[in-house]
């Protein structure tokens, strides 16, 4: 599956993990979860290693694709907002389900985070954030 096909975004990397895939782009990165994955603490740390990898010294933004149900252990919020490059985190989706979800993320994560319903507007957003910085 792929998550961005446009001429104009060259993906980085893609990566194929136990519970989606993770496609790096060059100053942001898009996840699409498996229908029925957990996201625990130890499979967060798999997201944050590639960040660690791409983004080392320099700001970027993160999308959270939600084409699928699943589950997220809050507690990963608590390590990602130590994330200090993470400048966005977007969250799309078209279902009511995801909005209510997004409300309860947002108060673990306590950083900027936005909800969207459309995939360009929220990379659209991302990329403002990042050279807000």
């Amino acid at each position: 599956m792929r998550i961005e096909q446009s001429k104009n975004k060259i993906v980085v990397r893609e990566y194929h993990l136990e519970t989606g895939i993770v496609q790096v782009f060059d100053d942001y990165m898009v996840a699409v979860f498996e229908e029925g994955a957990t996201l625990t603490l130890e499979r967060a740390y798999q997201i944050i290693g590639i960040a660690e990898i791409h983004f080392r010294d320099k700001n970027f933004g993160y999308i959270s694709l939600r084409k699928n149900s699943y589950a997220i252990d809050p507690t990963v919020y608590t390590y990602i907002r130590e994330i200090e490059n993470l400048k966005a985190f977007a969250v799309v989706s078209i279902k009511e389900i995801d909005m209510h979800n997004f409300k309860i993320e947002k108060l673990f994560y306590k950083n900027q985070m936005k909800f969207f319903i459309e995939y360009d507007n929220a990379l659209a957003w991302v990329k403002k954030r990042i050279k807000a910085k």
